[in-house]
């Protein structure tokens, strides 16, 4: 789609993007390219990168999806800062240059576009889902709002990576789990309804698990979405702590009236 026929309204000024450009497969060290962007009202970073990308150099290669802050796709470091591009309003950056970088602690797989495969890999390890004894459960699992309101704020992580980029033990520490992982274990552990805690305990309790977060917060300070994993891990330790005293035991939520299905009723 143009940029200019969005209709933001009349050009207001315009920026330099200052945006790191590497191709692995070509280039043995990164450059940066200087990119000349007309800013109407309400541009983002990501319509001035694809404004590049549509008008000046079609080779220029970022990751989007949604535009709406929503599916974490536009991850990159701004001015020094990881944010969403499509979150961050070139005009209240109040800047005439502006740094675009991909997001470190990543592989590049060129440009703007970091490989998350290690983010993923993360991920699935702490086994990011209810963990119950049963097999198949026969209805809803119960749960009251103040059971809800101990994990709510780490279910609004959106995987868009930023806080892995941002953490220093992940810069040093190729294996770490990540504050990503790490919170969203301490979201299932916590979760009234999941019985999963020893069988995510030794990749927790591992050498490149809980301990080896430091404690720095910068993970925190970048979360588009206002979680607060620094916090996550600090808890996760306190839970994993008091394992070694008194053996960790959670009674899992009930199980609801069994409920009949549509065709059983019809």
């Amino acid at each position: 789609m143009d940029v200019a026929l969005k209709g933001f309204g009349e050009v207001v000024k315009t920026v330099t993007l200052r945006v790191r450009r590497y191709d692995p497969e070509k280039e043995s060290l990164p450059t940066y390219m200087e990119y000349k962007v007309p800013v109407q009202k309400g541009m983002t970073v990501l319509d001035g990168i694809l404004y590049v990308k549509e008008h000046i150099d079609p080779s220029l290669s970022a990751r989007y999806s949604c535009r709406m802050g929503i599916c974490g796709s536009c991850g990159m470091i701004i001015d020094g800062k990881e944010r969403l591009a499509c979150q961050t309003q070139i005009l209240e950056l109040k800047k005439d240059l502006i740094k675009v970088d991909p997001m470190g602690n990543y592989k590049i797989v060129k440009d703007l576009v970091p490989d998350l495969s290690k983010l993923f890999r993360n991920h699935e390890a702490v086994k990011p889902y209810i963990v119950r004894e049963e097999e198949k459960p026969t209805a809803e699992y119960l749960q009251t709002p103040e059971q809800r309101e101990k994990y709510g704020m780490f279910t609004d992580c959106i995987l868009c990576g930023a806080c892995l980029s941002a953490c220093p033990t992940s810069a040093a520490d190729e294996l770490y789990l990540g504050p990503q992982a790490l919170a969203q274990a301490f979201r299932y552990i916590s979760d009234s309804r999941d019985t999963g805690f020893y069988e995510r305990l030794n990749v927790l309790d591992s050498k490149h698990g809980v301990w080896r977060c430091h404690f720095s917060g910068a993970c925190s300070e970048v979360c588009p979405k206002g979680v607060d994993p620094a916090l996550g891990i600090q808890l996760l330790k306190e839970v994993l702590t008091k394992n070694i005293f008194v053996k960790y035991k959670q009674v899992p939520s009930p199980v609801g009236p069994e409920r009949k299905s549509v065709v059983e009723t019809s």
